[in-house]
C-alpha cells in the first residue's frame, strides 16, 4: 500500500517505499516522538496504572490549534523499524500499563498493523487503543480489524467549510462519520471491567469556541447513529495554541455557557456514559515535547457523569 499511499482520505498516492512523501511528510520509516506512561486520558483508559502511550510524529490533519503541534506538524523523534516498535509495545506491557495507546497512528497504519500482529504473536495481551482524529479511510480501518481492541476517535467538525479552514480537510465530516461507523462495527460499545476499558468505542469531542465544531449536530448524530449508550468524552480543554490566534473566533477558551449547554443536552437526551471536564483544565495538559517529559504525572481533568 505504501508504494502508492492511500492510507488516509487525502489519497496522496506517493511512492513511500522510494522515499516520496505526501501531505503528512512520512516516508518509509516509523518516527516515534515519545512513549511512556500517561495518566491524562479518560478514567477507563488511564486506570490506576496509566496508559502506555506512543506518540507518533506527524499527522495527516494538522489543525491550526493542535496542542501537539511540536510533533504533529513535522516528522521528528526516533526512527524505528517494525521490530523496534514491537519491542516498545512489549516494554510498555512489561511496565504494567493497562493498554497500548497509539496516538495519531494514521500515517503509519500499515506499519502499525504489522507491528501489532507481530507483538500479539510474541505475547502482547493488553488492549490496543487506536487514538485518532477520525480522519480515516474505511479501507485502512478494515486492515486493522481484529488487531485494535479500543477505538478512541475525536469527531472534530460537523461543517466541511470549518474543517477546510482549520484543518485543510473539507471532506473531514463525511470521512469521520464513515470511519466512526466502521470502528463501531468492529469493536462495539465500550466494555469496562474493574474500572478499565477492555474493548469498544469511546468517542471524544473537543468543544471549540463560538460553536465552530458544530457540537450539537455531532452529538445528535451520535445519538441517532451510535446510540445513547455510547461512551462520550466531551472535552473542555481547548486552548488557543500554535496558529489559533490567526483566527479571531479561536483566540479564546470556551465559556461556561457554551459548555454547560452541551452537557445539559447530553443529560436531557439520556446519554448514559459521559465524561466531562472542568473549564479550568485548558492549560493543565498542554504538553511540551521539546523541553521536558511531556506528561509528568497528572490525571484526566474531569469526571464521569
Amino acid at each position: 500500500m505504501l508504494a502508492r499511499c492511500e492510507l488516509c482520505p487525502r489519497v496522496c498516492r506517493v511512492n513511500r517505499t522510494e522515499g516520496e512523501t505526501g501531505y503528512c511528510g512520512v516516508g518509509n520509516e516509523i518516527f516515534v516522538a515519545h512513549y511512556g506512561p500517561h495518566f491524562g486520558e479518560e478514567p477507563p483508559i488511564s486506570g490506576s496504572r496509566g496508559s502506555g502511550n506512543i506518540f507518533f510524529a506527524s499527522c495527516n490533519l494538522r489543525c491550526l490549534y493542535c496542542q501537539n503541534h511540536q510533533i504533529s506538524h513535522r516528522v521528528t523523534g526516533t526512527a524505528m523499524s517494525v521490530h523496534e516498535l514491537v519491542e516498545v509495545f512489549l516494554a510498555l506491557q512489561g511496565g504494567g500499563h493497562h493498554n497500548l495507546n497509539l496516538v495519531s497512528p494514521t500515517p503509519y497504519a500499515s506499519f502499525v498493523a504489522e507491528a501489532i500482529a507481530c507483538a500479539k504473536g510474541e505475547g502482547l495481551k493488553i488492549p490496543v487503543v487506536y487514538n485518532t482524529h477520525a480522519y480515516e479511510k474505511v479501507e485502512t480501518l478494515k486492515m486493522l480489524e481484529g488487531l485494535v481492541d479500543i477505538y478512541l476517535p475525536d469527531f472534530k467538525y460537523w461543517s466541511g467549510d470549518v474543517a477546510r479552514r482549520l484543518s485543510s480537510a473539507g471532506d473531514y465530516p463525511e470521512s469521520a462519520r464513515q470511519a466512526i461507523l466502521e470502528m463501531k462495527h468492529q469493536v462495539g460499545d465500550l466494555i469496562v471491567e474493574d474500572g478499565t476499558a477492555k474493548r469498544g468505542l469511546l468517542l471524544r469531542h473537543l468543544v471549540l469556541p463560538s460553536n465552530l465544531a458544530g457540537s450539537r449536530h455531532i452529538l445528535e448524530w451520535v445519538r441517532d447513529n451510535l446510540g445513547r449508550q455510547t461512551h462520550v468524552s466531551l472535552m473542555a480543554q481547548y486552548y488557543p495554541l500554535h496558529e489559533a490566534r490567526t483566527v479571531p473566533m479561536l483566540a479564546r477558551t470556551i465559556t461556561e455557557r457554551e459548555y454547560a449547554g452541551l452537557t445539559a443536552f447530553l443529560t436531557d437526551e439520556g446519554f448514559e456514559n459521559v465524561f466531562i471536564q472542568e473549564l479550568g483544565s485548558a492549560t493543565l495538559f498542554v504538553p511540551d515535547f521539546e523541553h521536558k517529559e511531556p506528561f509528568e504525572g497528572g490525571r484526566w481533568p474531569g469526571q464521569g457523569a
